[in-house]
């Protein structure tokens, strides 16, 4: 399987994460689902390290610790955006929640904000131990 067939999965499964974020109020067996998947979305970049690091490919090491350094930074904001837009209308909380849905979609999905965000951090430090040992 080459990498960018990787890129795309990792892509495929964001998007799913992202459309399933916004089932509200989901049943035991969907929520369960969702995290399954919200979980899967890491395993492409945990591959590309490996293999990366295997190959000596710096740059893919790069890429992976950018998207998700990138990701962690994002996530930040938004959730900060979020809870500053409390005292705001309602239109624009529910503006800044699908953006935080869409950007942050295995955060969402999964239910669990802290898993997701610990996954993030692994892949970004995961990438990072391989691209010094390099």
């Amino acid at each position: 399987m080459s990498n960018t067939v990787l890129y795309a999965i990792w892509g495929g499964l964001y998007a799913l994460c992202a459309g399933l974020g916004f089932i509200t109020e989901p049943k035991n067996s969907t929520q369960i689902l969702m995290t399954v998947f919200s979980l899967a979305l890491f395993v492409p970049p945990f591959v590309l390290n490996y293999r990366a690091a295997k190959k000596k490919d710096r740059r893919t090491l790069q890429m992976v610790k950018s998207l998700a350094l990138a990701w962690l930074v994002m996530t930040c904001v938004l959730i900060i955006g979020n809870f500053l837009t409390a005292v705001a209308s309602e239109r624009l909380g529910n503006v800044m929640y699908a953006l935080l849905t869409i950007a942050s979609s295995p955060m969402v999905c999964s239910g669990n904000w802290a898993l997701a965000i610990f996954c993030w951090a692994c892949v970004l430090f995961d990438a990072r131990a391989k691209e010094k040992k390099k």
